[in-house]
């Protein structure tokens, strides 16, 4: 099975190409300025060019659905659609936090993938191997960094994410302990690993995938403001 994967719940946009048989073929992280529009698919078209393969031999797209930036997520759930609808090919959904827990190996501490929402606060979820497996101890949810790890004090834990990044001075400012920093390269949404996730997973209904946002966007909080002042 050929996997395309796509992730642009951050400021990276990461794409990949997997092989069940072989693993990764190609794979290519592009730090984003802008948007993700013109990056994604330039970064697409050469995995592509790198790989001597064609779109049409995908058999299944993988897609990162946040949460994370509102528009990078809207804009990977869209184009990972539009591909697996002209190709006519399965399509699947995984949550970007769990990609980021799956990119550390099996480990008795807790791992907690921050993705960063801005003004200390971030959409983060609670992961432990059980028996080998990651299992959800806390569902995903958003919160300020400090509250969390307050949360878990006593309980020893691995930071990922670009949130574990951002907020890296802000946690041991505050003397937290029972921490380790999962490494920054290994920090940032890993499409390879997505389409290793995705390998083992059932595919989505094209028409019901939708993005994975846990809280309203910048339009919406304006919206609701006018709304209240009119």
């Amino acid at each position: 099975m050929l996997i395309l994967g796509i992730d642009t719940s951050t400021k990276i946009s990461s794409v990949a190409l997997y092989d069940s048989e072989n693993g990764i073929i190609s794979k290519l992280d592009l730090e984003v300025k802008f948007n993700h529009s013109d990056s994604l698919l330039k970064g697409i078209d050469t995995l592509f060019e790198f790989s001597k393969l064609k779109i049409s031999d995908v058999d299944r797209v993988a897609v990162g659905i946040g949460p994370g930036s509102f528009t990078g997520v809207r804009v990977g759930i869209g184009t990972a659609k539009g591909i697996a609808f002209a190709i006519d090919k399965e399509i699947i959904g995984i949550n970007s936090l769990e990609i980021l827990a799956n990119g550390i190996s099996d480990s008795s501490d807790l791992i907690i993938p921050m993705i960063d929402a801005r003004k200390e606060r971030v959409y983060y979820g609670v992961y432990k191997y059980v028996d080998s497996k990651l299992k959800v101890v806390e569902q995903i949810r958003d919160g300020k960094v400090l509250d969390i790890l307050e949360k878990y004090k006593d309980s020893k834990k691995i930071l990922t994410g670009d949130g574990s990044i951002n907020y890296r001075e802000l946690i041991l400012e505050n003397g937290i302990k029972n921490i380790k920093f999962n490494k920054i390269s290994r920090s940032k949404i890993d499409a390879g690993v997505l389409c290793e996730i995705a390998e083992k997973k059932e595919d989505d209904n094209i028409y019901l995938l939708e993005p994975e946002y846990i809280s309203k966007s910048q339009a919406e909080r304006q919206k609701e403001k006018i709304k209240i002042e009119v």
